[in-house]
């Protein structure tokens, strides 16, 4: 099961550093039927709304990818470290933002994810590169750690 389970991520994590909007639609050859997937912001089942997560991505943000660096897999459970890659559609339209996170991936015996959970901190990752909010996150950040 190893061997299969180490395929099935090598092909997952292809289709995500190359994933578009053209192959979102693809994304039902990865998932189970009923797979649930969970990020800062979203909590989702199903593969419509899986693919409606990644549609959005693609609405909201320019050139966004996925690099993964590393990936542990044991049994048909699997941990991925990446780093998200986009520039904001508002705001500074210019600058790449990087977002460093990591996804918790559990697969069925046939190398389809059944859970997805992605794990990165919003608040330095993301609120913290925003124009106001990230003023204000900064502020709060260096509050607490006084």
């Amino acid at each position: 099961m190893s061997n299969d389970t180490r395929a099935a991520v090598d092909r997952l994590c292809a289709y995500f550093e190359t994933i578009s909007p053209q192959s979102v639609a693809g994304i039902g050859e990865f998932y189970t039927a009923d797979a649930r997937f969970k990020d800062p912001f979203n909590e989702v089942h199903g593969i419509p709304a899986i693919e409606q997560v990644f549609r959005h991505m693609f609405e909201s943000l320019h050139e966004p990818r996925f690099v993964v660096s590393s990936r542990i897999v044991d049994g048909t459970q699997c941990f991925l470290v990446w780093e998200f890659r986009f520039r904001f559609k508002r705001f500074d339209t210019t600058a790449e933002q990087v977002v460093r996170g990591g996804s918790h991936l559990v697969l069925t015996a046939d190398g389809l994810v059944i859970d997805h959970r992605d794990y990165w901190d919003a608040a330095e990752e993301l609120y913290e590169k925003l124009p106001v909010v990230g003023s204000l996150m900064r502020w709060l950040k260096r509050r607490a750690n006084t």
